[in-house]
């Protein structure tokens, strides 16, 4: 998305106003973009997965193999639900610009987390 610049005049702001879904498209590809410096991983060798929750205002953001060492797909476990993590997951940071911004998990502690009461 490559546009020209303009000057503004002393007179002038510049607005962009977005809805939920504009936004929680904005931060999906932000993390795809970035996937790399804010996950450590190749984003050739991974497949993503993420969910909002506007009512708490969290977002979760997970990347995993997305292939095994015999070329076939690797799905995500459908047991794992990314709304239930979010409530029962601590912040993994408190910016994205730390070193420490992930914290990893197996498919299996992520399905237990997904049933925890």
């Amino acid at each position: 998305m490559k546009s020209q610049r303009s000057t503004l005049n002393e007179n002038s702001v510049r607005v962009i106003k977005i809805s939920k879904r504009a936004l929680f498209e904005f931060i999906y590809e932000k993390f795809i973009e970035d996937q790399d410096v804010f996950l450590d991983v190749d984003p050739l060798d991974v497949t993503n997965t993420f969910d909002i929750n506007f009512k708490r205002g969290e977002f979760i953001f997970c990347a995993y193999k997305s292939e095994d060492a015999k070329g076939k797909i690797v799905e995500f476990p459908h047991e794992i639900d990314l709304q239930r993590l979010m409530e029962v997951l601590p912040d993994t940071t408190s910016s994205m610009y730390m070193d420490s911004r992930y914290r990893e998990y197996t498919k299996e502690e992520l399905t237990v987390l997904s049933k925890k009461q």
